[in-house]
């Protein structure tokens, strides 16, 4: 396989993960947020079965999250082995050459710290919006709406 080829692969491998990341989880995260609008409290008598009903598919948000950097990175590490690889067989080493196989290897990181932020802010939210929602839910049973 010619290092063209490779670092085609390499780019359009981990970027497209990374898109595929990113349309998951904002698949999951417009999920959570219209069940939280309109998730009824009433329906739920146990404490614990609406703390589950809530906490669907947020692992799997902070999962894509916190993995999305690593996976970027790890697309660097791999362009920059690319680069390598094509400098060692074409025997020229020009700085510019180096230059430009560096800098387009660190767009995987970038993506992935794209990926990693929004997905990371939201899921905060969603935590916070569970927490809101079984305070209400605590404070419905005191006073015996439920």
């Amino acid at each position: 396989m010619n290092t063209t080829k490779m670092a085609d692969l390499v780019d359009y491998g981990f970027i497209g993960l990374l898109g595929l990341m990113s349309v998951v989880a904002l698949w999951l995260i417009l999920e959570r947020y219209f069940y939280y609008r309109h998730v009824d409290l009433r329906s739920f008598k146990e404490k614990e079965e609406l703390e589950i009903a809530l906490g669907e598919n947020l692992t799997m948000i902070a999962s894509i999250g916190a993995n999305a950097p690593f996976i970027g990175l790890l697309g660097t590490v791999m362009g920059i082995m690319v680069t390598f690889v094509t400098i060692g067989q074409s025997g020229l080493v020009e700085t510019k050459d180096i230059m430009v196989g560096l800098a387009l290897a660190l767009k995987t990181t970038a993506g992935g710290i794209l990926v990693a932020i929004p997905v990371v802010w939201f899921y905060n939210m969603l935590g916070r919006k569970v927490e809101i929602l079984v305070a209400r839910w605590e404070m419905m049973k005191r006073r015996g709406d439920i």
